[in-house]
């Protein structure tokens, strides 16, 4: 059985930092490119950050130099690392594998940029 669980998220101030987990079971971690997601109310779910087994990354225009996806294969955990936080980032986050069997999606963490 499959499970993403995430977790970190909360409230933040603007300007602060938050950091994301997903813990994962049930796939062979070090073979999938992991991704992480975000949906804002009333909006699509977009793509945030993605890396790559060989360590690749990749981040959407809006984070770039805010956001480091990072993954540690020993763990089987993907970390989101969020500075500099805006209220435009305020969204549920989610973690995604993009496996052979194909995705599979976590329960979401809610994160909350507010004053």
């Amino acid at each position: 059985q499959v499970q993403l669980v995430e977790s970190g998220g909360g409230l933040v101030q603007p300007g602060g930092s938050l950091r994301l987990s997903c813990a994962t079971s049930g796939i062979i971690f070090s073979t999938n490119t992991m991704a992480w997601y975000r949906q804002a109310p009333g909006k699509e779910r977009e793509l945030v950050a993605g890396i790559t087994s060989g360590g690749s990354t990749s981040y959407a225009s809006s984070v770039k130099d805010r956001f480091t996806i990072s993954r540690d294969n020993a763990k089987n955990t993907v970390y989101l690392q969020m500075n500099s936080l805006k209220p435009e980032d305020t969204a549920v986050y989610y973690c995604n594998a993009a496996t052979f069997r194909g995705h599979y999606w976590g329960q979401g963490t809610q994160v909350t940029v507010s004053s």
